[in-house]
């Protein structure tokens, strides 16, 4: 049983996020993850063996979503809460507010840094976390990153990084095959880069027009990893480890005719997964629009509600290091 003088005992790697803002995936270094890791999973065991821990007991982070979520949100809120923290909640309405009066993202943040210990901000527009926890350095409140736009997603990419290592008990010797939208979707952009230090082969499976962006594959071409770009999920299934399925996200698109075109252009289904390796994962950020079928569900290789449960034991982990001087 962990208390809140042992739950920070003998951990691996290192922490260096006390009093900082998390915006991007870049940095965590090997140690840092690490930790991060290590601290997952006693946060999984707390909350299976004991329901929680009060060590953010009188501490306060505002939930400040600009975009609708339900993951997210609900995930960090119950972080919070399962370590004896209390949450301000704005996760809907925020059009209403005092946005729709002019005020800006910066003095928005600055006046809930009066109230809060800490904010979590998901936005539409890239860079705008960075943008956002620049303005409150002189208040001492961190900020973390839940998502800008088609920018990045650390968050998610700590919680997939997680699900990997627990589902094949390796992060390095695989091969990930990222398969759908590509070139909005965030949660593969950050995920790919965090897997850059491993030994890790990657398999970027898109129609033309949704291709990863030239400045991930560049990222990925500079650190010397095998990756191969396709539009054929046939060409890779049998001898990937993970198949990272993302939704086509309709919210990026401003012609909605080429969105009817794509959002069907890949289904995993029982036929594919047939032609897969025995031992692999499938994991999906979600939501999902119809990319992998119900029928999937059953095979014990769909990992994506246990991602789900994952991001509960991470967010817990990160908000203690943000949160907790150890």
């Amino acid at each position: 049983m962990y208390t809140t003088d042992t739950i920070f005992q003998d951990l691996p790697g290192a922490n260096g996020f006390y009093g900082q803002s998390i915006l991007k995936v870049a940095q965590f270094d090997r140690d840092h993850l690490t930790y991060v890791m290590a601290l997952g999973e006693r946060m999984r065991d707390v909350v299976k063996q004991q329901g929680g821990l009060d060590i953010l007991k009188h501490r306060v982070m505002t939930a400040l979503f600009y975009e609708p979520s339900t993951r997210t949100s609900a995930s960090f809120i119950a972080a919070m809460e399962r370590l004896g923290g209390s949450v301000i909640p704005i996760t809907q309405g925020v059009q209403f507010s005092s946005v729709s009066k002019g005020e800006t993202l910066e003095d928005t943040v600055r006046t809930l840094a009066q109230y809060a210990d800490s904010i979590v901000l998901r936005h539409p527009e890239i860079g705008s976390a960075q943008k956002a926890a620049a303005a409150l350095t002189r208040y001492n409140v961190p900020l973390i990153n839940a998502g800008d736009g088609a920018g990045e997603h650390p968050t998610q990419a700590l919680l997939d990084l997680f699900t990997i290592y627990d589902e094949l008990g390796t992060l390095d010797g695989i091969t990930i095959s990222m398969v759908g939208d590509l070139r909005f979707g965030r949660t593969v952009h950050s995920l790919t880069q965090l897997l850059l230090g491993y030994n890790v082969k990657f398999r970027f499976v898109s129609p033309e027009i949704l291709r990863m962006p030239l400045s991930i594959t560049n990222m990925v071409r500079g650190a010397g990893k095998d990756y191969e770009e396709t539009y054929s999920v046939q060409d890779v299934i049998g001898d990937t480890d993970v198949l990272y399925v993302t939704r086509v996200q309709k919210e990026r698109f401003s012609d909605l005719e080429q969105y009817e075109e794509l959002k069907h252009f890949y289904v995993v289904d029982e036929t594919l997964m047939q032609q897969a390796k025995e031992k692999m994962v499938v994991m999906h950020p979600l939501p999902r629009v119809g990319e992998i079928t119900d029928r999937v569900d059953d095979d014990p290789r769909a990992a994506y509600f246990r991602q789900v449960r994952n991001g509960l034991y991470v967010r817990m982990a990160l908000l203690a290091a943000v949160l907790t001087e150890r």
